[in-house]
Order: structure tokens, then sequence, then C-alpha cells
């Protein structure tokens, strides 16, 4: 039965205090499930909450691949390695292990179920534990369910909606799939109940945490994000607007300043920042790989060719000297910048350095941004220009792609709109996005969530040519035989979850790859 648990949905204890960064983001759990005689304290509920926060840390490698390989502007260049091939080149299977196991996202599932599930009863064991703290927490595992499962849908459209903790083993671990509808409906209810119970943080007291757990800016980041792929683009208006309107002095704001753009990634946690997952080699020797498999040494990821002539061409079009996101950002750490278009290496510098090409960080604790502001600007803009055609509405989101190109020193769009169609209107939107989020893990989504809409209404345009156009992998025949089949967009389920959950029905591309 252990055996089965661990490719299952496994919920184990953390036996550690939830009131430092060293607390929550260290101590590893331990092999045992979280009985009923488990919840006696507040402090157990803040184990387990932050045990969710441990497990979507520790899945940071899977968000980058799943979000950017098979978008084609990030390129995975080792060959045999556990690195992403068969994601860039579209031969994907349902043993090809991490790449397709979606068991991380839900053992953070597991994790919120449990602080949701048992909280209330804490409440009442421990006259310590008050109501308004406790409902914090719940705030918290909701944004959490919903995240993993929104991960999920947009990688694997249908799966489980599992909304009860796995607490002993007499719970059945076998589960038919949802379909991506009913699971949307629920993430939309557990952002709603999050939101209405207005005990969502705007802070916390550490800095760190402020954006490295779950605030009410990161609610309404998460469904602005949701409603925008799933087409309710007036309800993400809304939401975007709840941030980029929001007058608290704790509010996140757009980082206007082009010298400041650095300091999103180094060193991280910047007001900009909405939601982002928080490591700390030096106090507490927290590290991931973003550092040494984005630098400058051996990389294992960098950007692809028709990318990087996409930098060479923006940092043309600002200039060495007033160069933000290309060269500042960067691409060309091994040459000197004013030969900037010499670069035959687009390097993913963002993680790498602090600023300049001769300075790389030493840390190998880079955090990676789930939400920022910018995103927020950039997904109101997509919506406006979806939610209606009328010239207005089309000015404002110009006016807010403006915004981003501006503090980036780039020369401002100035479409003529009333002779500009809507996927006109559309590609100065992704384009803004490929390069303002290049290698955050939103690059496919992007294109998916572009081709998708509408019945597929742009599936050529913005996601099988943009893809052929990008990728530096497989055959151009290939990829437009992939991506014009519906089911083949998404992940197989990985092979030891059909073995050990017979309830389970692989996506029919891979059942006939198979």
């Amino acid at each position: 039965m252990m055996k089965k648990i661990k490719y299952i949905f496994l919920l184990l204890i953390l036996a550690f205090q939830f009131t430092a960064c060293n607390d929550w983001l260290t101590v590893l759990p331990e092999n045992e499930q979280v009985s009923d005689e488990y919840w006696t304290s507040k402090e157990e509920v803040e184990a387990v909450l932050g045990s969710g926060y441990v497990y979507l840390r520790d899945a940071y490698e899977q968000l980058f691949m799943w979000g950017e390989l098979r978008g084609a502007s990030i390129y995975s260049r080792v060959a045999g390695g556990g690195y992403g091939e068969d994601l860039q080149s579209f031969q994907i299977t349902p043993d090809d292990g991490d790449l397709v196991s979606w068991a991380p996202l839900y053992k953070v599932i597991n994790m919120s179920n449990s602080v949701i599930a048992n909280a209330e009863t804490v409440m009442q064991r421990d006259e310590t534990f008050d109501e308004a703290v406790m409902n914090s927490y719940l705030t918290e595992a909701y944004f959490l369910r919903a995240l993993s499962y929104f991960y999920i849908v947009r990688n694997w459209r249908d799966a489980p909606l599992i909304l009860e903790p796995y607490e002993t083993d007499k719970i059945s671990y076998e589960k038919a799939k949802s379909s991506e509808a009913d699971i949307i409906t629920q993430i939309k209810a557990d952002i709603t109940t999050a939101l209405e119970t207005s005990a969502a943080k705007e802070k916390f007291e550490e800095d760190w945490a402020t954006k490295g757990r779950a605030t009410k800016w990161a609610l309404h980041a998460l469904m602005a994000d949701v409603c925008l792929w799933n087409e309710d683009y007036a309800t993400t208006i809304l939401h975007c607007n709840e941030i980029l309107d929001a007058t608290s002095a704790f509010r996140p704001v757009f980082v206007t300043d082009p010298t400041k753009w650095i300091e999103l990634y180094y060193p991280g946690n910047s007001n900009g920042s909405i939601f982002e997952l928080n490591w700390d080699d030096i106090t507490y020797n927290q590290t991931n790989e973003l550092t040494t498999v984005m630098g400058n040494g051996a990389p294992a990821y960098t950007y692809t060719g028709q990318m990087l002539l996409d930098w060479i061409d923006e940092t043309e079009e600002t200039g060495v000297v007033e160069a933000v996101r290309s060269i500042y950002g960067s691409y060309t750490p091994d040459v000197d910048a004013d030969n900037y278009a010499d670069a035959n290496i687009g390097y993913i510098w963002k993680y790498s350095g602090i600023g300049f090409q001769e300075q790389q960080r030493a840390e190998n604790d880079a955090n990676f941004i789930i939400y920022r502001v910018a995103d927020v600007v950039l997904m109101k803009a997509e919506a406006m220009i979806l939610n209606s055609s009328d010239i207005q509405s089309w000015t404002v989101a110009v006016e807010l792609i403006n915004k981003v190109r501006t503090r980036s020193n780039l020369p401002e769009i100035e479409p003529v709109l009333a002779e500009v169609s809507e996927a006109d209107m559309l590609a100065f939107v992704l384009h803004e996005r490929n390069m303002e989020f290049a290698a955050e893990g939103k690059r496919w989504y992007d294109l998916l969530r572009m081709g998708k809409r509408n019945n597929f209404k742009y599936r050529n345009q913005f996601l099988v040519e943009m893809v052929v156009d990008y990728n530096n992998t497989a055959n151009p025949a290939w990829i437009r035989s992939v991506l014009n089949t519906d089911d083949a967009l998404y992940l197989p389920i990985e092979t030891s979850e059909l073995e050990n959950n017979r309830l389970l029905v692989q996506n029919p591309y891979y059942q006939v790859l198979n």
C-alpha cells in the first residue's frame, strides 16, 4: 500500500514551526501520514501549510520546463539528461518520468486539502488558534490548491479532482479524471472563497514572505490568469484592476525605473513582484540550479536561435547604453556589449547575473517568479483587446503594452487602430510577453491560450507557426502534425499513475502512439 501511496498523493508530516524562512522552506517532511491525532495545535496547521510551499518550490524545474520548452523560445542543450529534450521535440511519452508526472502538484494539493479539512478542528482544540489566523491560513491553502490545479489543467487538461486529504490507508487512491471545465470551476470557487473571507493578507511581517506566500494580490493575479485562460475577459479585467488600481500602501507596483528592472531577479522579492518561489543560499543553505544551468559556463538552457535574433533586434532598437531586459538582463555575457550583434549563444542572464555582464551572482538561490505586476499589465491588455473591439478599449490596451515597453527603454508602438485587426493587436501582446517573461515558465501557456481561444481561431498563427519559427530541434512537418492534433497539445499521464489508479484513462493521443 505504501508503494502505491508513493506514486499517488502522499501526505507527509512536517515537524517544524512556521515563523521564519528557514522553518518552512528548509526542513523536509518525514514519511508518515497525518492522522486525526496530529491535528491538535496551530503549529501543526502551520507545518502542513508550509509543506505545501516546500513541495511547490521543489517542483520549480518542472514548472520551468512545462512552461517553456514547448514554447520554443528556450532551448535545452543537454542531450540524454533530464532537461526536457522530449518536450521541445514533441516526442514526449508516458515513460518520461518527471517530465510527465503530476505527482509534485498533487503533493501540494494534498497538503492544501489537509489544512482546509482540519483547520477548524484545530481551532476547537487549541484556544490560542485565533479564527482570523485560521482564515488567513485557509486563504493560502485555497491559493496553493487553485494554482496547482491550474498548472494541471494547462498541462493535462483533464485530471482527477481531489478535494479531500489522504489521511488513512482506508481512503481510495483510485479516482477518475474530471473535465477541464469542472476543474476550472473548482479553481474559481477556491479563489472566490479565499477572497470573500477578506482574510487574505496584503503583506506579511517578513518582506520575503510578502512575496513568497500567498497574499490578496496573488489571489487576484491567479484569478485574472484563470479567467483569461477560459475566455472570461470581463472578469479578467476586474481582477487585474484590483491590483493595478489599488491604493493600499502595501500593494505591489509596476517597476517604472529601467535601472530597477534587474532587481526583480537580483536580489528578488522586489515591489514589482506578486508571488515567487524563494531560496536563501547564504543564510539557510537553500539552493537551486537556476544560476548554473543558465549561466555562461556550460548552460543547460539558452535562448533558441530566433529568440537570440529577437534580443539582438531589441538591443538595436534601444542601443547598448539604454538596453534594459536585453543586454542589461542579458544574453551576451561572453562578448563585449558593443559587439552584441556577434553573439551566437543566448544566455539567460536574468538568473545568473546581477545587472552587468562581468558580474555573476555567487549564490545559487535565484528566485522563480510566478506572478509579477508586468504580467498583470499585459493580461489586462490582452483582455481589453478580446473583451471589446471598440477603439477606446484598444487604446487602453496599447497604453498598457507601451507601459512595459517604455520601462524597457523601447519605442512605443503606434498602430492605427482603425486599420489593424484583432490578430494584429494580439501579436503585439504576445511579442511583449515573450520578451518580458522569457524563461519565467509562461511561453507555452501563452501560445496555447492564444491558439486555442474561440475554437482554435488562431491555432495556425499563434501556436503552430510560432513554434515552427522558434523551435531549434524538431522537424517543422512533425511540429505541424502534432500541434494540429488537439489531444497532442497536452501531456500524457505518467505510466506509474496508470498502473496504480485503474480508473485513469490515458490521453487518447498517447494511446495511439503506444
